[in-house]
């Protein structure tokens, strides 16, 4: 039964190789570009736009359908304040838009193909990114975005994974090159969409963020005849059922989504939370020039540039040695760094100026140190799901991987409700604590993980 599983992967795609890769990956990673472009553009907006506009009087009242949304919010989490309601609705919508691709994947998989299913999620994030640009459709705007999301994200990593073989080392380097695609838009995307917000209003700013999406839709339909032909409906109809250690597999990999949710909980907050305590606290004056608050979203875009390369280049001199760290040596380091990043935050409350303000050159080390470790978790992450998943299922559980930043980004706007009564040494102390707990877990379940998918399907 498993090697008829095997043989309904896609064939390779088609077109010759690029730079020893298939021809279709840069046309997946330029599409997951403009994806991140409109995402990360948004959303180094978003909790600002509300916090200092949406939220308050003479504006709140024309959302429509937000007094019953915030009744039901209210009714959970009890009475917020407004930057306390802000970071929870930015938690849920980032919550909610992550876990959108499980059902995205399983749409693609069985229903549209992956494919179409990329096509529509381009289509209904381009109408939400519109519909950001009216107070009145904020709902709606969100909305359509989770959609949109979800059948992108849920069926577009997969079509990477389909690019190579199963053991193909290539392959999590091909997620390396899919994630500097991730990175690249989130660091172009905050400057330009801060800057127009600046200078113009917020909507401008999301206006461009439709735009992108746009050209991230145009990006992948020029690159479709590179990629490999899909599995045909009436094949997919016949495909025959998991078999047991098939479910094994899934079940482990269900079990491994806490455990990575925990370092997302941290990274979450640095997209929400964090955006108030660097217009509240770090030094964003540079000589004359004010920075504005978004324009650190895009440090955090470009410091896995200055990391990659040396990083890339210390994992070759390991596995030259037979000293590279597996793959979950590597999830629990990625954690590590990422706890240590955030404790140097926290520490920011203890080297202020005169002002109180935290110098920028300390947020500055913060983003290269918290990014090394992203770049130890995230694309490893999504390699693991992409090599260890039944191929029936492959697309279905890689939206699974994203139920754990979705999780993470739901507890993430609870405890953004914690900033204004903490301390910021204690706010970030608490979600290092998190991250690294998460890393000694994954070191314990790694090894029982490692052993199993050893095993064939």
């Amino acid at each position: 039964m498993a090697s008829e599983i095997v043989a309904e992967r896609p064939a390779p795609a088609g077109g010759g190789l690029l730079f020893g890769h298939p021809r279709a990956l840069p046309y997946l990673a330029g599409t997951e570009f403009w994806d991140r472009v409109s995402f990360h553009g948004m959303q180094a907006l978003l909790t600002l736009y509300m916090v200092e506009q949406l939220l308050l009087p003479g504006h709140i009242e024309k959302v429509a359908g937000f007094a019953g949304f915030r009744a039901a919010i209210e009714a959970v989490t009890g009475p917020l304040s407004t930057q306390a309601l802000a970071s929870q609705v930015f938690g849920l919508y980032l919550g909610f838009a992550l876990f959108a691709p499980l059902f995205g994947g399983a749409l693609g998989d069985r229903l549209l193909g992956r494919h179409r299913a990329v096509v529509l999620g381009a289509v209904l994030m381009s109408l939400g990114h519109l519909a950001m640009a009216f107070d009145q459709s904020f709902l709606l705007a969100l909305l359509l975005l989770i959609l949109g999301t979800g059948c992108l994200r849920g069926n577009l990593p997969p079509q990477v994974g389909d690019l190579y073989d199963r053991d193909d080392r290539r392959r999590a380097v091909a997620f390396q090159i899919y994630g500097a695609g991730v990175n690249l838009g989130a660091f172009v995307a905050p400057l330009v969409t801060g800057s127009l917000a600046k200078a113009y209003s917020w909507h401008v700013g999301f206006a461009f963020a439709a735009i992108g999406m746009m050209v991230g839709l145009a990006t992948y339909v020029a690159g479709q005849r590179h990629l490999p032909p899909e599995v045909r409906r009436d094949a997919a109809e016949a495909r025959p059922p998991l078999t047991p250690q098939a479910w094994r597999r899934v079940v482990l990999l269900v079990g491994f989504v806490p455990l990575a949710a925990m370092f997302w909980v941290a990274q979450s907050q640095i997209w929400n939370t964090y955006n108030i305590w660097v217009r509240d606290h770090l030094e964003l004056r540079i000589g004359g020039f004010e920075v504005p608050v978004p324009w650190l979203q895009s440090i955090d875009g470009l410091a896995p540039f200055a990391t990659l390369p040396p990083m890339l280049l210390f994992w070759r001199w390991q596995a030259g040695r037979g000293r590279e760290p597996d793959e979950f040596g590597k999830l629990a380091l990625g954690c590590f760094i990422f706890a240590a990043s955030t404790l140097w935050l926290a520490a920011g409350q203890f080297v202020t100026d005169a002002a109180g303000r935290t110098p920028f050159l300390w947020a500055v080390a913060f983003h290269l140190a918290s990014n090394l470790g992203w770049l130890y978790f995230a694309p490893t992450c999504n390699a693991l799901f992409s090599r260890a998943a039944p191929v029936a299922v492959t697309a279905t559980l890689m939206g699974l991987y994203s139920v754990a930043t979705s999780l993470g980004s739901v507890i993430s706007g609870r405890l953004g409700g914690l900033y204004e009564t903490m301390s910021p040494f204690a706010f970030w102390s608490l979600h290092a604590a998190i991250v690294a707990a998460g890393g000694l877990l994954i070191l314990a379940y790694g090894g029982l993980l490692r052993r199993r998918l050893s095993r064939p399907v």
